[in-house]
């Protein structure tokens, strides 16, 4: 059976997500991240040595990296599901969006973070003075660069009811945790496609399902 090592509020949640569209039977150890600092607990060292989430573990593999994961998992159950035919302009798209998740889209998003909470954990008599950088760095860096990627989005999701194509892939799979970290976390106004896909991936039922087996999706703010 597939094992899922899911860290509550983190990316393994769209893996939870991916399984239950594919109809996969898996199992799930949960692991909680640290209410202060955010990070994942030492355990998942014992079966990642990076101990980050998600890990997937099938038969004698063990696989990280949601892309990496995703690929494996609809190349291995998905029968057809969830990618486009091979040489089609869709499955160009498809692996487009799959490396853009991480590569170009969760970098900033994390940024957002790092400069949201940096006032946090500083003394209090330079408080103010972190605080006053990371809002410059946030409005004269981080947040038009969110904003040309949020635009980028709206535009895509003009072209096509999903990132590659007309159907669901596992390309939405992996680009619903970027545009749910930047409805959480950025302010700014996500356009009126960006919403519409975000509520069409709540309202689907494999989207539920993977919610009530790994818990809500609260991320930080």
């Amino acid at each position: 059976m597939i094992g899922v090592h899911h860290l509550n509020n983190s990316r393994s949640q769209r893996v939870l997500w991916l399984l239950e569209e594919l109809g996969c039977e898996y199992s799930i150890v949960k692991y909680r991240r640290d209410p202060h600092t955010l990070l994942a607990p030492p355990d998942l060292r014992r079966i990642h040595p990076l101990g980050k989430s998600p890990v997937v573990t099938d038969g004698g593999q063990t696989l990280a990296e949601s892309g990496a994961i995703i690929e494996y998992l609809i190349g291995r159950y998905g029968n057809g599901r969830l990618r486009p035919p091979e040489g089609s302009p869709e499955r160009l798209r498809y692996t487009y969006w799959l490396h853009y998740a991480e590569g170009s889209a969760m970098p900033l998003l994390l940024l957002k973070l790092v400069f949201l909470r940096l006032p946090r954990p500083v003394p209090a008599l330079i408080r103010p003075i972190v605080r006053a950088v990371a809002r410059r760095a946030q409005q004269s860096l981080i947040d038009p660069q969110l904003k040309t990627h949020i635009d980028y989005w709206e535009g895509e999701l003009g072209k096509s009811t999903w990132f590659a194509g007309e159907e669901l892939t596992g390309a939405d799979v992996q680009m619903s945790f970027p545009l749910e970290a930047a409805a959480a976390r950025c302010g700014i106004p996500l356009g009126p496609r960006v919403s519409a896909f975000l509520e069409r991936i709540h309202a689907r039922p494999a989207y539920r399902r993977a919610l009530e087996a790994g818990g809500e999706l609260r991320l930080a703010r």
